[in-house]
């Protein structure tokens, strides 16, 4: 009895939390709607780069830069640091406002695409088609903005811990893509899911440049890395298009969406592991030369190589 009782108050204290942050978040976000998408920008940008280099994570960033990046001195890897924190805070107050950019502008906030036509040609074919792009730029901007060429697709997400702001996240891109787009936990049932989705003919983007566990082991910036096949594995089953795109950062709340041409996988198109493994590599490869035009603008601050680089 006292044990349900303890679990009973627990779960009470847990949800109130749970709905204190949901109500902070509800503030935060009406707060930044209430700014211009340059002014929110800009104070999420200073907020993380006065703060940023002072948590701990900013110790995986640097081993990371010196893992990937060796040419970098120690003041050159501090600086960047300072510069990806300043990104991400931009990326976290430019997310209320994703749903209001206007393409195309002349200055200031708004977003804008090159390989449009790899959309829009895609778009009158039925069938499967993978999307692949990493944590670059406003990764926010990607599916909304290839959505508006008649290309929409289903993503996989990481669930917050609060299911209150999970749901409140989940508003906000469904707000930004003009509708209700299937999307999928990261985990078994997730998969299982998405595996059905793209089954049926649909649509999937991937994030494919997290560490994944049970991946296979292979190159990116020249150091063995953990990483996820799926894109290639359901290519090659399927013998779908792999569409290359990625988010560019041009100023505050001023983006570029990058798509490139399909990849030709056809010298390696058989469902075999070691295929599998050649086609993921292109994809590590292409992920690593996005991330080398501009460094600042990806998420350095997982641990993204064998945990033994971090003791």
């Amino acid at each position: 009895m006292l044990n349900f009782k303890l679990k009973k108050t627990l779960f009470s204290y847990r949800h109130g939390l749970y709905f204190i942050e949901y109500v902070l978040a509800k503030i935060c976000i009406h707060f930044c709607r209430l700014l211009t998408p340059e002014q929110a920008s800009n104070l999420g940008g200073w907020i993380c780069r006065t703060i940023g280099p002072f948590l701990p994570q900013s110790e995986i960033a640097d081993k990371n830069l010196l893992l990937a990046m060796p040419e970098l001195s120690a003041c050159e890897r501090k600086l960047m640091i300072k510069k990806i924190w300043e990104h991400l805070g931009r990326i976290v107050c430019e997310f209320p406002h994703i749903n209001q950019l206007q393409e195309n502008t002349t200055e200031g906030a708004g977003w804008e695409i090159i390989g449009s036509n790899y959309l829009t040609e895609h778009a009158k074919k039925n069938g499967a088609v993978l999307f692949f792009s990493g944590h670059i730029g406003n990764w926010e901007m990607l599916p909304p903005g290839v959505a508006r060429y008649g290309m929409p697709f289903s993503s996989f997400f990481r669930a917050a811990s609060n299911p209150y702001v999970n749901q409140l996240i989940l508003h906000l891109r469904y707000e930004a893509m003009g509708g209700e787009i299937p999307m999928f936990p990261k985990g078994a049932t997730g998969a299982r899911q998405a595996l059905k989705h793209v089954l049926q003919g649909n649509r999937l983007g991937v994030l494919s440049d997290q560490k994944m566990n049970d991946g296979v082991e292979l190159q990116f910036f020249g150091q063995p890395a953990m990483t996820s096949s799926a894109v290639a594995s359901l290519a090659l089953r399927l013998q779908c298009p792999i569409i290359p795109g990625y988010v560019e950062r041009l100023g505050p709340a001023r983006l570029r969406i990058v798509v490139e041409p399909p990849i030709d996988y056809t010298s390696f198109n058989q469902n075999k592991p070691e295929n599998i493994r050649k086609l993921t590599q292109v994809i590590n490869d292409t992920l690593e030369k996005w991330i080398r035009k501009n460094p600042e603008q990806w998420l350095w601050l997982h641990k993204r190589w064998p945990n033994k680089f971090y003791h």
